[in-house]
């Protein structure tokens, strides 16, 4: 049978992608902030995009905490277009179904690029039907940051939906009809964008804690609407695990039990998917038991591990994103609720990232191949459906990285020989949670094995996992044009996407 195509020669290039080895770019300059005066408060808009001296083919940001609730982009873009602005390039943080409006802004080329972290929904289907004039760049979270701050990736207009300002134009997250929690993606925009503009619906008002300094802001233009906060809890986010998930979360519970928790100073972070989020449940009451107080839990907040902190298990919560309304009010609440900016969480040039702390990280997984390689991007047939977002970011970073899966799907297996798109390389996996039991990867685990079979959870050996459930080849390669290219954290390129 066919195997995995060989990559395009311009692509060929990069090199093999490896774990991050600390050495990475140096940190360009941040924007020199304004001094001395409140930004400018624009009527309109339209008049705010104009003020911002954006032109045709400019590159303009924005960021994803309202998710699936989001209608700043699309406003947005919809009047560049009135305007006339043409062959922008589009750089948010990540892409939902709620930006289906931007479909035909692409048909008709008001929007060329797009470099984004993670896209599902129509605009997704778009670019994986080649509509886009040029292929989409899918970066990581870290790597998205460190390609603003490095100028890789020179953004001309920052639009920050601000859920509320104060008189001095400083912005928040934390309260607002629309409130987000932390604005850790839009951090780093405001930071280095030529440009910024915060579009909000609740002005002048007494904030708890300040996202963003009005230093770092040029305008602001009152909306009626930046979205819908209660679509903050969308996709997997939103899901609860079935049978076959919650026995998954039980078992990477145990083995979180009798490794990683019993070293001092436990960290934590999961996923975004339902059995990754039942995880954070499942070990509450094993760490509870042991009397074990972590010193932090991070990533996308939500509800179990606000309630993990509240139960004192964790001494703190390190956020980037609040993934469900507790972690909205969590943030606004507890001082120990700190927001970090996209830089601090994952950037792969700094040493000190949160994710070069983790102690353990559970991840979900699409497909996994019998090289580790995680596909979180498209489905078995090619369809885009994410992207990295922090998983590569934190796979690599984290002591102990566990990826969960159900061996099977509703469109097919997911432990294949190759997966159709290679996300997180395996180099970074140490160990493997499916319903068949507990793999564990990398030599440095190996001495929990045992543990587990007298806890009486299942192991299955790297060998007989593939042997037994990953033995599905391919034959059906997409052949078409490359449509999206996906970068690893330091840039390199490691896989494409075809048009099939």
């Amino acid at each position: 049978m066919a195997g995995r195509p060989t990559l395009p020669a311009f692509i060929q290039g990069y090199g093999p992608v490896t774990p991050w080895d600390g050495v990475g770019p140096a940190l360009g300059a941040p924007r020199k902030p304004r001094s001395g005066r409140t930004p400018r408060r624009s009527a309109t808009l339209q008049d705010a995009i104009a003020a911002s001296g954006l032109q045709d083919g400019g590159t303009v940001s924005f960021h994803h905490h309202l998710r699936n609730g989001d209608t700043l982009m699309v406003e947005t873009l919809n009047t560049c277009a009135r305007m006339g602005l043409r062959g922008l390039h589009i750089a948010p943080s990540s892409i939902f179904p709620c930006h289906a409006g931007l479909v035909p802004l692409i048909e008709d080329e008001i929007i060329t690029r797009i470099t984004t972290s993670y896209m599902n929904g129509p605009v997704a289907d778009a670019v994986g039907a080649g509509r886009l004039a040029t292929p989409a760049v899918l970066q990581t979270h870290g790597g998205r940051a460190a390609a603003i701050e490095d100028g890789r990736l020179a953004i001309d207009l920052a639009m920050i939906a601000a859920p509320a300002v104060d008189a001095a134009g400083n912005i928040t997250g934390a309260i607002g009809r629309s409130a987000c929690g932390p604005l850790g993606y839009a951090m780093v925009d405001a930071g280095h964008a030529r440009h910024v503009i915060a579009a909000t619906d609740m002005p002048d008002q007494d904030l708890p804690r300040v996202c963003i300094p009005s230093n770092r802001i040029d305008q602001i233009v009152k909306l009626d609407s930046l979205g819908e906060a209660g679509k903050i809890a969308s996709g997997t986010t939103a899901r609860q695990p079935g049978p076959e998930g919650d026995k998954i979360a039980a078992m990477t519970a145990a083995l979180i039990d009798l490794t990683e928790l019993r070293r001092p100073g436990f960290s934590f972070q999961t996923g975004a998917g339902a059995t990754s989020i039942a995880v954070a449940r499942k070990l509450a009451p094993l760490m509870a038991a042991r009397g074990v107080c972590g010193d932090f839990a991070c990533g996308g907040i939500t509800g179990p591990l606000i309630e993990m902190h509240k139960a004192g298990l964790f001494h703190e919560l390190r956020d980037v994103q609040a993934f469900d309304q507790i972690a909205v009010q969590s943030y606004a609440r507890d001082p120990l609720h700190h927001g970090i900016s996209a830089s601090d969480y994952a950037s792969p040039a700094r040493s000190d990232a949160v994710a070069h702390q983790l102690g353990v990280v559970v991840l979900g997984a699409a497909e996994v191949d019998r090289g580790l390689n995680v596909n979180v991007t498209t489905t078995s047939d090619g369809r885009i459906i994410g992207g990295s977002g922090g998983h590569s970011d934190v796979a690599e970073g984290a002591r102990m990285t566990i990826v969960t899966t159900s061996l099977l799907s509703k469109s097919g297996p997911k432990i294949m020989q190759d997966v159709l798109h290679r996300t997180t390389p395996g180099a970074s996996i140490d160990a493997v949670v499916t319903e068949a039991g507990v793999t564990l990867i990398s030599d440095g685990w190996q001495h929990a094995q045992k543990p587990l079979e007298n806890a009486g959870v299942p192991t299955i050996s790297r060998q007989k996992l593939f042997g037994d459930h990953g033995d599905m080849a391919r034959s059906d390669w997409p052949d078409g044009r490359i449509v999206a290219v996906s970068e690893y954290r330091d840039g390199r390129i490691i896989d494409v996407i075809r048009a099939k």
